[in-house]
């Protein structure tokens, strides 16, 4: 893991597309702003965490077979 200190105001680059900006610092709690393109999907750890569990708990069910699918979609005439 790299360590690094940044003041207020102060940037990290991340490549030629990210940049993480220390915005505000209260206390304990720091504020970051974070730039990077629109295909970067980026989450506070609790909720990457969360979206994992969810997946794997998806990934346990039986996934809807095609036939059944059809079934459900046809129209009643």
């Amino acid at each position: 893991m790299l360590v690094l200190t940044r003041k207020l105001g102060e940037c990290i680059n991340i490549g030629d597309e990210i940049k993480i900006q220390v915005i505000d610092i209260k206390g304990k709690q720091v504020r970051l702003g974070i730039e990077a393109p629109v295909n970067y999907t980026i989450h506070r750890e609790e909720v990457y965490m969360r979206i994992q569990e969810e997946n794997k708990l998806a990934a346990k069910h039986s996934p809807l077979s095609l036939k059944k699918l059809g079934g459900l979609l046809k129209m009643k005439k």
